[in-house]
């Protein structure tokens, strides 16, 4: 996974312009290629679409431009990625979803796994590490958990995971990252 994908990710959720700037600079005024792509329509997952769009209207300005439409998601690719992710839990997280809402499980189901999660230009493992550090990022240590287990589930080594994180260690404040460090060094060991 390349740093400067997984520094994006970090600068798009926790709204960083200075690294904004960076990545516009280190890139030099151009589309997207696919991967970069793909990360930043899947940072809205993690931040919304508020803070997304504003950083997409960010790069933009620093002569970042969206590049080609991919194609879509599938929901069966979707529920494959999911089954992948959460493994024999998978059921289990379905059913707690559909126990705070019905509609957020769906939309979930539809929406982040179906329409975002399970399309072309970033592979599974590289999803994940993502998911890994915009989680981290934001402090949400049970999603963590399940998307550091995920991670591994989807072909990354753990070093990787930890590698993830250093790559953004100086974007996340530090009480975060250690609590993040903590929870992947839990959930991405050999049992």
């Amino acid at each position: 996974m390349p740093p400067a994908l997984v520094r994006l990710a970090v600068a798009v959720v926790r709204f960083l312009p200075e690294e904004l700037d960076a990545f516009a600079a280190m890139a030099g005024p151009r589309p997207l290629e696919r991967a970069e792509k793909e990360a930043l329509l899947q940072c809205h997952l993690f931040c919304g679409f508020p803070r997304t769009i504003a950083a997409l209207d960010h790069l933009r300005g620093a002569g970042i431009q969206a590049g080609d439409p991919g194609p879509a998601g599938s929901p069966g690719a979707g529920r494959e990625l999911f089954d992948r992710i959460y493994g024999d839990g998978a059921d289990g997280v379905r059913d707690h979803l559909r126990s705070l809402d019905p509609d957020l499980a769906e939309l979930v189901a539809g929406h982040a796994y179906g329409s975002v999660l399970s399309r072309d230009g970033l592979d599974a493992r590289d999803r994940e590490l993502l998911a890994v550090v915009m989680l981290a990022a934001t402090g949400h240590d049970r999603q963590l958990a399940s998307h550091a287990r995920g991670a591994i589930r989807c072909g990354a080594e753990p070093h990787e995971v930890a590698a993830a994180l250093d790559a953004v260690e100086d974007l996340v404040p530090p009480a975060r990252m250690e609590r993040a460090r903590d929870v992947t060094a839990r959930f991405t060991r050999a049992d």
